[in-house]
């Protein structure tokens, strides 16, 4: 079976303290693996907590892969590489993760890079 792959990268710098979609639900039939998420304290003074989560199919439940961790001012946070092998799958499949929502402690202070590529 010969099989697609489209390499993407996205960046969020979430200006309110409410949970953000990052990675969104691939469609139908597509996979995301996720490679790599990486948070980014812009802030020059001050530490921003940062949680990552995880939506399932059903879209009402979240799963936490990191929870309020504080980021240092100026440095940056491994959340997920690709050694996690994780996938998003499309809504279709029940009981499966989808969408990788993101959330900052102070608005404005944290950026989030993810890099993954949609498998069809």
């Amino acid at each position: 079976v010969s099989q697609s792959r489209y390499p993407h990268t996205v960046t969020l710098t979430p200006t309110d303290t409410s949970r953000n979609a990052l990675v969104t639900a691939p469609s139908s039939g597509q996979a995301h693996k996720i490679n790599q998420l990486i948070v980014a304290n812009i802030d020059g003074a001050a530490a921003v907590d940062c949680t990552v989560e995880l939506r399932l199919a059903d879209g009402t439940t979240y799963r936490a892969i990191a929870s309020t961790i504080s980021v240092p001012a100026d440095a940056s946070l491994i959340v997920i590489d690709k050694t996690m092998m994780l996938y998003l799958l499309d809504t279709s499949v029940s009981g499966e993760p989808n969408t990788i929502y993101v959330t900052s402690g102070t608005a404005s202070k944290l950026t989030y890079t993810c890099s993954y590529e949609t498998l069809s």
